[in-house]
């Protein structure tokens, strides 16, 4: 237990206290995929929200539509208010496509759609649905700093699961960059570095903000989503108007480092999102040199991890911690094209024309399975397995 404040206010979990916050006037965005369906982890949040009592809760879901159906009758079972928001509707997918908002689909693009509908509210809280440890205490944490006149929140939690140390590709991949680039440019760093370093978790997916910095921030269409969200929470709140608070114990789903969907491809989002925000603060990044920077770097982390693994009788495998960093450094390079969706404030679409698109194609997929249930009485819909390639549930890692 520790007290230590970074250059952001750092809020720490030193009792179980659950602090007042304006959750009454607060939307809560929990992005979800088929694989949440009726999963132990998304019914313990939504019951949770149900103490909570937020002004809503807005689900951002990505299904195919034999299974979005089901899916909205089993969130209208929840005594909250749930909004389920399908992403890939046609109507949806249409008016996206006329505003030139088309393009790749992740769980970036679902939080930035779901955004959206947040904006009616004053709060913006937004977090996975895949924690095996929710409590409803998270919104009220994440929520207290804004009451207190911060702009933005974000929440963080150590990593340690099954006697071994989780959260790989932040400490492996995201601290050791940002550290390497820090060491390169010295004084020369307009403070975008030192902001990214000072968060004990920058790809924690939850977060809490006002709807006017809501309004401002461009996102991300996938994996890069949180460290996105840090530069945009840099330029637009900057040191003095964030915080960040811990959330405790945090336990959800982890992936593997290879293969679709593993960490060293969610790497090269998380890679390319950070190089843009610095260099979007102005920073001059010497690439020719960054990879080796960043293998430098993360040795001397790896170091103090496999210490403070033994000190707590923690297996820890070295070896295959630096297989990740060798495999991490092959996403280093120059971003590519900037694929960002814009802020709300300036989008050629607004959140009203969205809801209602989102509506009559949830409404035609309900009325379709309506019709096929009374064609065939007694035959339920049958949800099949989800896709496990889904990107939007597991945290990242």
């Amino acid at each position: 237990m520790e007290y230590v404040q970074e250059r952001v206010t750092t809020l720490h979990a030193l009792t179980d206290h659950r602090p007042d916050a304006p959750t009454g006037r607060a939307a809560v965005v929990v992005p979800m995929t088929e694989r949440e369906y009726g999963t132990l982890a998304a019914d313990r949040v939504l019951t949770a929200l149900e103490t909570v009592d937020p002004a809503r809760v807005v689900v951002p879901l990505r299904a195919p539509a034999e299974r979005v159906g089901p899916f909205a009758d089993w969130l209208d079972g929840f005594d909250v208010s749930v909004e389920p928001l399908w992403c890939g509707g046609p109507r949806l997918t249409d008016l996206l496509a006329a505003r030139g908002l088309d393009g790749d689909r992740g769980k970036g693009r679902d939080v930035w759609l779901g955004l959206g509908r947040a904006l009616e509210e004053e709060f913006v809280v937004v977090h996975d649905a895949d924690t095996k440890t929710y409590s409803p205490a998270f919104v009220n944490r994440l929520l207290f700093p804004l009451a207190r006149g911060h702009d933005f929140s974000k929440g963080y939690y150590a990593r340690v699961e099954d006697g071994s140390l989780y959260g790989r590709l932040f400490r492996l991949f995201f601290r050791p960059l940002v550290r390497a680039l820090a060491d390169a440019t010295e004084r020369r760093d307009p403070g975008v570095l030192e902001y990214l370093d000072a968060f004990r978790y920058a790809l924690a997916g939850e977060f809490a903000a006002t709807t006017d910095l809501v309004s401002r921030l461009r996102v991300q269409r996938g994996w890069g989503l949180e460290v996105g969200t840090l530069g945009e929470a840099f330029a637009h709140a900057g040191f003095a108007e964030s915080a960040q608070v811990d959330l405790g114990r945090y336990e959800h789903d982890h992936r593997s480092v290879d293969g679709p969907t593993g960490l060293a491809d969610m790497s090269r989002a998380v890679g390319e999102a950070t190089l843009r925000a610095v260099e979007g603060a102005g920073v001059a990044v010497e690439y020719d040199a960054l990879a080796d920077r960043y293998r430098e770097a993360a040795g001397g982390l790896i170091r103090g991890y496999e210490t403070d693994a033994a000190f707590n009788d923690l297996d820890y495998d070295r070896t295959a911690e630096r297989d990740q960093v060798e495999t991490y450094a092959d996403a280093l390079g120059e971003p590519g094209p900037d694929t960002r969706l814009p802020a709300w404030r300036d989008a050629p679409v607004t959140p009203a024309e969205v809801a209602d698109a989102a509506r009559a194609d949830l409404a035609a997929v309900r009325e379709g399975g309506s019709r096929r249930a009374s064609r065939k009485p007694g035959e339920a819909d049958r949800v099949r397995p989800a896709d496990p390639s889904a990107d939007a549930a597991p945290g990242e890692d």
